[in-house]
């Protein structure tokens, strides 16, 4: 089945596909025999984006990278982006789908369409979807600085409304999770640093701020609780929280309780330890900007002052000292001296901490726990005859993530590691051409989701990386067809 379904891809007349970048003959096939949507279907599209696509098969040698590539990088914004170029205010709206959920995350969509700002600074059109982002990321956060998914309009008859939680309308979900405001000011960092463009910058910003410190005060439960609980009807033990909704307890000692795990399961103990480390990094972005833009000192000290209290509480509470390892950094702690000992295939997770920029890559802990996160002393970790990788409880035992396949070779300075990794996420597509949120460790035909833009649009941003990096020759080593 596979040979027929490469012969149908691979086999057609080859024809130039712009006059700007010319595709060599045996490799124009590849850009127009795809699994993308049709021309006409495609929800948003970039010139900038599909100059990118043409260059990058252009460099290609391996016809099914270069069609996974062409497949995965532009997903995002062909099924997942609805962009309005003018909302009731006159800006600009753009409401972003998880891909098979009709709502937005705040994490996915910011991680969607984050490969796409690097080429954005030419690209009026894709800029403009781009502050659309933001604005409504904004708009979001100021709703609900609590929530991780939004609707695009009020549903009062929403799928988890009767969640015994503070449920409104515009929310999807309700689950506190620090990396959601994170990727929110990531987003707008990268934005504001490659396109110059403060446009974005203004009083929603500036409340949004305002709320996302709030929140994380609130949350380092200093005084009490805090103001979160979340419980709700299920069974599934991690889709809901402890004690009443409140969780597990925890020690005030300066750290950001997240109720949940990038994953949307329910943390163990609530000092997640990757997220407070992104908080440290987005926090300080934040404050950069308050300052060289919105020219506000006072509410810049006060992100860096909260910045160095989580960070001063990570040097003191997130490092365990392993037996085999060395010193390693937990994956939950709770001030208490409890610390879990694992990593989760989302990100941000430990092995994501150097692609996010949230460690050095050269960290000497960084560098034992991702030697210990990719083995079988983490608990999530499995490896078969189709693969290995971390996975997680949220789809459970012996389903690595292809995304944490991806984050191996972000952070891999080894290149047959990285060769290693992308042969790995070429032979557990079963065939589609796509990613998918994990596959069995034996089988990789057997998966989770068909439609998950943001690991796709990840894979994207992985080849552009390799490339830029000098690694087209690695890529094109691989002999995999």
């Amino acid at each position: 089945m596979k040979k027929l379904i490469f012969t149908l891809v691979f086999a057609t007349v080859a024809i130039m596909l712009s006059a700007q970048t010319v595709i060599p003959a045996e490799k124009a096939d590849v850009l127009r025999v795809n699994n993308r949507p049709a021309l006409e279907n495609r929800l948003f599209s970039s010139e900038a984006v599909e100059a990118k696509i043409r260059e990058v098969v252009g460099l290609l040698t391996n016809k099914r990278l270069a069609w996974m590539f062409v497949n995965c990088f532009p997903n995002t914004l062909d099924t997942t982006v609805h962009f309005d170029e003018k909302d009731t205010d006159g800006l600009p709206d753009t409401f972003v789908y998880t891909g098979d959920i009709p709502a937005m995350w705040l994490r996915d969509s910011g991680a969607q369409v984050f490969p796409y700002v690097k080429l954005a600074k030419n690209d009026a059109h894709l800029r403009k979807m781009l502050a659309g982002v933001l604005l409504r990321q904004f708009k979001c956060i100021n709703i609900d600085p609590y929530a991780n998914a939004f609707n695009r309009e009020p549903n009062p008859n929403g799928g988890w409304m009767s969640d015994n939680t503070k449920m409104t309308p515009m929310l999807h979900e309700r689950k506190w999770e620090i990396d959601s405001p994170c990727y929110v000011i990531r987003l707008a960092y990268e934005y504001w640093k490659v396109t110059g463009d403060t446009s974005v910058f203004g009083a929603s910003w500036l409340d949004a701020i305002r709320n996302i410190l709030d929140t994380f005060r609130d949350q380092q439960r200093k005084d009490g609780r805090g103001n979160y609980s979340f419980l709700r009807v299920t069974d599934r033990q991690l889709d809901t929280m402890n004690n009443g909704g409140w969780g597990a307890p925890t020690k005030p000692v300066g750290l950001i309780a997240s109720a949940f795990r990038p994953s949307d399961d329910a943390t163990t103990f609530l000092f997640l330890v990757p997220s407070n480390f992104m908080a440290v990094t987005q926090l300080r972005h934040a404050a950069e900007i308050l300052t060289k833009v919105n020219h506000s000192t006072e509410l810049a000290e006060e992100c860096n002052t909260l910045a160095d209290e989580v960070e001063n509480a990570l040097k003191k509470y997130a490092v365990y000292q392993h037996p085999k390892y060395g010193p390693i950094y937990a994956y939950e702690v709770d001030g208490f001296g409890n610390q879990l000992l694992m990593d989760d295939a989302n990100v941000p997770s430990l092995l994501a901490m150097a692609y996010l920029g949230d460690v050095p890559a050269d960290d000497p802990v960084y560098r034992n726990t991702r030697h210990f996160v990719w083995s079988e002393d983490n608990p999530y970790f499995f490896k078969g005859k189709a693969g290995e990788g971390i996975g997680g409880p949220h789809v459970g035992y012996d389903m690595p993530w292809p995304m944490s396949i991806m984050m191996k070779a972000f952070t891999a300075t080894d290149d047959a590691e990285i060769k290693h990794c992308i042969e790995m996420l070429m032979t557990t597509d079963a065939g589609t051409g796509f990613i998918h949120e994990s596959f069995n460790k034996d089988d990789a035909t057997k998966y989770t989701r068909d439609w998950f833009a943001w690991q796709n649009t990840l894979f994207g941003e992985l080849i552009i990386k390799l490339i830029d990096d000098g690694k087209t020759e690695l890529l094109n080593s691989i002999e995999i067809d």
